[in-house]
């Protein structure tokens, strides 16, 4: 998959057959577009492409309000890494702007997806609006197929157990806690991706050392305190562990503290990039009265987290 920052090198694509959208989470419905997307381009002996926005919209229209405390499933490194694994030929990462917003729906279809990319084919997903004001739409696409040289296709909504799926859905799941929900939305598990520091020091007080994670961005959602069952992967080896995550008052930041099972520790993952895959959630965080009981907690969490993960 080739990675584009602007819409200037994109004239060289065969026969593009084009998305768009935010894309959070590359959950169950976006598969199915890139699918599709993917399908398509191959009938046509052309390449397909994905046109996603950075930062997210909200955050840029309505800072204050919608977008203040909007937290996304993916950081930009993590939707990057799930489109690579979808067959993608090509994705085109646009810097949103107050000034970008501004673009109208013909602007942004016969000045950029038709003259500047020359789309063959243009699949909208289900109700997707776009352009300035979201006056754009698939009913204002195929009126524009009459007169100009495209095809457009809208994909039908996705559901899971007749529940709609989106990416509103899953951060919802997420943030209770309902892990295991919003791994079935995905169609894969959530991740976090950032880098290892040392663990906090009363975790190896008690024999069960801990690496810290941090994550990359501060809009990257992170699930509520409590014991989780994960593996983490760093450079092509997965290791198995609980992961504990509390945030502190006085810094008004999650704490993310994995311990591992079966990690040689004369291997140094400290200062290293690592993704950490979320199975399911154990328990609520205990406020526990000693370091005995701690440790008696958490001996009892490893056991049943042994048992889940292989």
């Amino acid at each position: 998959m080739q990675v584009h920052r602007s819409f200037e090198s994109l004239n060289q694509i065969k026969n593009p057959v084009v998305t768009t959208g935010t894309f959070d989470g590359v959950h169950l419905g976006h598969k199915v577009i890139i699918d599709r997307l993917n399908k398509l381009a191959k009938n046509i002996r052309g390449e397909s492409v994905l046109i996603t926005f950075h930062p997210h919209p909200r955050r840029v229209l309505y800072p204050e309000t919608a977008g203040k405390n909007l937290k996304l499933i993916n950081s930009q490194n993590e939707k990057i890494h799930l489109l690579d694994k979808t067959g993608l030929d090509h994705l085109v990462i646009i810097n949103f702007t107050k000034e970008f917003s501004e673009t109208s729906s013909h602007e942004f279809v016969e000045g950029i997806l038709l003259a500047k990319l020359k789309a063959k084919i243009i699949i909208v997903g289900f109700n997707h609006h776009f352009g300035h004001n979201r006056e754009g739409d698939y009913s204002y696409l195929y009126e524009l197929t009459k007169t100009h040289d495209f095809i457009v296709e809208e994909i039908p909504e996705q559901d899971l157990e007749n529940e709609t799926v989106s990416s509103t859905i899953i951060r919802k799941a997420l943030l209770e806690g309902r892990i295991q929900r919003a791994n079935a939305y995905l169609d894969h598990f959530f991740i976090v991706t950032g880098r290892l520091k040392d663990g906090h020091p009363k975790c190896l007080e008690v024999g069960f050392p801990t690496l810290e994670m941090i994550v990359e961005e501060d809009v990257k959602l992170v699930p509520p305190e409590g014991v989780y069952a994960v593996s983490l992967t760093l450079e092509g080896v997965r290791y198995r562990g609980m992961l504990n995550i509390k945030t502190f008052k006085d810094l008004n930041l999650p704490s993310i503290q994995v311990h591992l099972f079966d990690y040689d520790s004369n291997f140094n993952l400290k200062n290293k990039e690592a993704t950490i895959t979320f199975h399911k959630r154990i328990r609520d965080e205990l406020q526990l009265n000693n370091v005995q009981s701690l440790k008696n907690q958490l001996e009892k969490d490893k056991e049943v987290i042994a048992e889940l993960i292989y």
